[in-house]
């Protein structure tokens, strides 16, 4: 079952019919994955009602989350840039349920619902955003750089790909802290297909190579970078291949969170055994444009975006499956997702009665000492010199 905080689902929403069984074996197809030079996963699996109905919590809450982002953006109550993350919610749900919280996870700047698996509560996003000191990350971070290092959530980055070097060293250190002969927790670190090409992303995997660190390059493919599609930006659009004859890689569905649990925890051991790292593309789709500031609307058709939802969105799936399976009926599902839409709504008014950091807390969370204790200091040059902080 999905390992998730206590504090991110209003818990007992309904009590779901009884039915003969809570389990179902199901079987994957073979288009859920595309191999190279790497073994298919076993494509029997069994789920559970539990499993499934977490899935629906989690992955309705952060669509419903996305959606009210979109609607304060427009309403100018979050500013600057803002980049969301519906359509895309079986990719990090499914990894999610396929790690376990030693191995570290570090992405890109649309992060918001990737945070809300590592720790963060619906409010302390919606804080985060209208930059509250009961954010996240204290109001400081805004929309690209949510953290959390309890969580081993090493945040979004802003700038295209520069998590990938990131995520390369914290392979090394999950390789360097572990005994020999032991398996090891893992480091993935998730990139658009905007930013695959970078140099960078392949000095990362070259060197993660050569150490043999237990590094997942994970690329969340929806088939625009910005406003590119991915036929114009590369030449091989094949990204799960882009390690050549030296570093495996794997293409997974990234529309069926099943197939992204199962895909994962076969990549999760194949790298916690020492095999070094491996590419791993998700095959998604983000219904909103790049950013709030594109309509999404210039480079694609509404029909595009329309087919997409109608057949093969990730929310719709679970629930498809949760009937035909008969571990839930359609008013029980109407009644979970009423039921979110109330709680993501109340964390909403919950965080609009936060308040913005004081000017204290500009210099703070900078300088430690040599025994990691906050250490603050007497002066901070502002641009203007005389509006310099003296403490």
């Amino acid at each position: 079952m999905i390992k998730i905080t206590r504090t991110l689902i209003k818990p007992n929403f309904i009590k779901l019919n009884k039915s003969l069984s809570t389990s179902a074996s199901l079987e994957l197809s073979k288009d859920d994955f595309a191999l190279h030079n790497f073994e298919t996963p076993n494509l029997s699996i069994t789920t559970t009602k539990e499993e499934l109905i977490e899935f629906l919590k989690v992955m309705y809450t952060m669509r419903r989350m996305e959606i009210t982002n979109d609607t304060e953006y427009k309403a100018r109550n979050i500013r600057g840039f803002c980049h969301l993350y519906d359509g895309q919610e079986a990719v990090a749900t499914g990894i999610n349920a396929a790690l376990t919280l030693e191995d570290s996870w570090i992405t890109s700047y649309r992060c918001h619902t990737i945070a809300l698996l590592r720790g963060c509560t619906v409010e302390q996003v919606f804080a985060e955003l209208f930059g509250y000191i009961q954010g996240a990350t204290k109001g400081k971070g805004g929309s690209m750089h949510f953290y959390s290092k309890e969580h081993n959530f090493y945040g979004g980055q802003g700038i295209v790909g520069a998590q990938a070097p990131v995520g390369a060293g914290l392979g090394f250190a999950a390789k360097y802290n572990t005994p020999a002969g032991e398996k090891m927790p893992i480091a993935i670190t998730m990139y658009g297909d905007g930013a695959a090409n970078q140099g960078q992303i392949w000095e990362a995997a070259n060197m993660s190579k050569l150490w043999g660190l237990p590094v997942v390059f994970g690329i969340e493919n929806n088939h625009y970078g910005m406003g590119t599609s991915t036929s114009r930006s590369s030449c091989n659009d094949l990204y799960y291949t882009m390690g050549g004859r030296t570093i495996p890689g794997i293409r997974i569905n990234g529309m069926n969170v099943l197939a992204v649990k199962q895909g994962m925890k076969h990549v999760r051991d194949f790298c916690s055994s020492g095999n070094g790292p491996i590419y791993v593309e998700f095959d998604t789709y983000r219904y909103h444009g790049h950013s709030m500031s594109d309509p999404g609307t210039t480079y694609r058709t509404r029909e595009e975006v329309g087919g997409v939802r109608q057949t093969k969105d990730p929310i719709e799936y679970v629930k498809k499956l949760l009937i035909d399976l008969d571990f839930a009926t359609a008013d029980e599902i109407k009644h979970i997702e009423k039921e979110i839409r109330t709680f993501v709504q109340d964390a909403l008014t919950a965080a609009k009665a936060g308040s913005f950091p004081t000017p204290e807390n500009l210099y703070s969370g900078i300088y430690s000492t040599i025994d990691h204790k906050e250490e603050i200091q007497s002066y901070v040059r502002m641009p203007d010199y005389h509006k310099s902080i003296r403490a």
